[in-house]
């Protein structure tokens, strides 16, 4: 009896899923970290500007931040983009837009921490901010959701143009909370508040306005009920709760607050046409809409539309360049954690002297635009009982906006380069910051329109001259390349009215010169002394990394770098 051999087949070892090599070299994400407690120069400008109280809030607001869920939402909300449902099944109109659920949880995140609300509810020195800080960390998380936070923040100070209405909202926009249900808003613990003014034919001139607005009674004038009928170009974050809009009556462009339903529980008259299909900023909805009949209520002295709107768009320029400068400072954490925890060449990337130059620019733009923003959050704490900083914050807070906003598409350049091929993959934040780098020197008025601002504020006020060259002058001593720039800058700044062309590269002088007088003042040494030789005089580069020998670029980086 002969025997066959058994039919037994081989093991074969589970494939792994890098068959053919060991993955070496990654540094991995950066997650996990406080983005408050491991930034050196945020806690030093919340403590030098007198909101150091707030520092247990920024500590929570900021391991939310640099926590792996916040990055996880943020990443599935811009993958996960908002749809527009203009009718139900049954044909019923209801304009409604829907979200990825990790949108509705970082909107609840912001709103939780009261980004939108701080300045307001605190009755403290530092308040604005300390809010301003808050902002400047969730732009690190994610900024689709800071535009509604910001639009929120601002409208208080056009509802405050009317004290009976501001009576009956700010209590409801005060509360730290998110409710995404669509309900009237008299339903609702916590509301949001948008903004819609542009039109097609206007951009950033609202005299242009042909949305009409006619009384729904006999009575007229501020809160009174109208009837708006038109379109807006731009309407960011359709489905507020309430939101704020210009119309021509018969005194001229008027503002109006108008909710998102009728009072008898029936929704408002707003017709969203369809979504911006954006470059950036993609998790956010921005519209086209119809208003058919709208409902709404005038919002301060009728035909002062703009002067009201003036008055919301100076809160949210600050809110644009704090916004841009938080941006910056998620980019050079990225490529500091990168670059530090990578190796080429035998060494780690950073420590390669040209990166080490690169890496140490970044950190010192970065930390300028911080100062900047800061001190400028602390003339709204100041404005009400300080002529100087009232005068400061009108000029030096445009200029903030209008310099942040130009240099952060170029700052964020520079750190995805940082990390070569890796930080162009959509994998990686950094495609997103890329994206979302140019929007905000789009809203709120476009570079021309910033600086144009400027030179009309001064012909205005010509003291506001006065004031910036006062708070600049504060840092000069020692310092001899700022006393020279603030000798060339003033005689530019006071002939400015009458040579508007001039207006760019002189809020350039402004911007460096504001920036170095608050290094000096308030960081260590190697940074002020780094931004003065790079950024005052002498053949500064175009690009970054041009930094002279003889500064102290490992204190630098090691003062920026993250703290884990």
């Amino acid at each position: 009896m002969s025997s066959q051999p058994a039919d037994v087949t081989p093991a074969v070892p589970p494939v792994p899923d890098t068959a053919t090599h060991e993955v070496r070299n990654q540094p991995g994400d950066l997650v996990d970290y406080n983005a408050f407690t491991g930034d050196r120069a945020l806690m030093e400008a919340v403590r030098a500007y007198g909101a150091d109280w707030a520092s247990p809030r920024l500590e929570e607001t900021g391991a939310l931040v640099g926590s792996e869920r916040i990055q996880r939402l943020a990443r599935q909300a811009n993958r996960n983009l908002p749809e527009l449902r203009t009718h139900d099944r049954f044909g019923q109109r209801i304009d409604e837009v829907e979200f990825h659920p990790a949108y509705h949880e970082l909107m609840d995140g912001i709103f939780s921490s009261e980004a939108h609300s701080l300045a307001w509810t605190e009755k403290r020195p530092g308040a604005h901010v300390a809010r301003a800080a808050l902002s400047y960390l969730w732009n690190q998380g994610e900024n689709g959701i800071c535009c509604p936070m910001g639009m929120t923040f601002a409208s208080v100070a056009a509802l405050r143009n009317d004290p009976d209405l501001a009576a009956e909202w700010e209590p409801r926009i005060m509360r730290a909370g998110y409710d995404s249900r669509p309900l009237p808003p008299q339903e609702k613990p916590f509301i949001t508040v948008g903004m819609a003014m542009t039109e097609k034919q206007g951009g950033s001139d609202l005299r242009q306005t042909q949305t009409t607005a006619r009384p729904l009674g006999r009575r007229t004038g501020p809160g009174a009920e109208y009837l708006i009928t038109g379109h807006k170009w731009f309407f960011s974050v359709p489905m507020s709760d309430v939101f704020l809009t210009l119309a021509q009556t018969e005194s001229g462009v008027s503002s109006f607050l108008v909710p998102g339903w009728l009072p008898d529980g029936r929704r408002n008259n707003l017709r969203i046409q369809r979504l911006k299909d954006k470059c950036g900023n993609r998790s956010n909805a921005s519209s086209e809409v119809e208003f058919d009949r709208l409902y709404g209520i005038m919002l301060g002295e009728e035909g002062h539309g703009i002067r009201n709107s003036i008055e919301m768009a100076h809160l949210t320029r600050l809110d644009f360049a704090v916004g841009s400068s938080g941006l910056m400072r998620q980019a050079l954490s990225q490529a500091l954690h990168h670059t530090g925890n990578r190796t080429s060449f035998g060494k780690r990337i950073v420590d390669h002297p040209i990166m080490t130059n690169v890496a140490a620019d970044l950190a010192v733009e970065s930390e300028a635009f911080l100062w900047l923003g800061m001190r400028l959050a602390r003339t709204l704490d100041l404005q009400d009982t300080d002529e100087g900083e009232r005068l400061l914050s009108r000029i030096a807070t445009p200029m903030a906006k209008y310099w942040a906003c130009k240099q952060a598409p170029m700052f964020v350049v520079e750190a995805l380069e940082c990390h070569g091929g890796n930080g162009f993959i959509e994998d990686h934040l950094m495609a997103r910051l890329y994206r979302e780098a140019p929007l905000n020197g789009i809203w709120e008025g476009v570079g021309n329109v910033i600086a144009l601002d400027v030179v009309r504020s001064i012909r205005r006020e010509p003291e506001t001259v006065d004031a910036v060259m006062a708070e600049i002058r504060e840092g000069v001593s020692g310092d001899g390349r700022l006393a020279r720039l603030a000798d060339a800058l003033e005689p530019r700044l006071r002939r400015l009215p009458e040579r508007e062309g001039e207006a760019r590269q002189t809020l350039e002088m402004m911007a460096y010169a504001l920036q170095a007088s608050l290094l000096r003042r308030h960081a260590p040494a190697p940074v002020a002394d780094a931004f003065a030789a790079t950024r005052l005089e002498g053949l500064y580069g175009r690009a970054f990394g041009a930094i002279p020998e003889g500064q102290d670029t490992a204190a630098i980086i090691e003062r920026a770098a993250i703290a884990v």
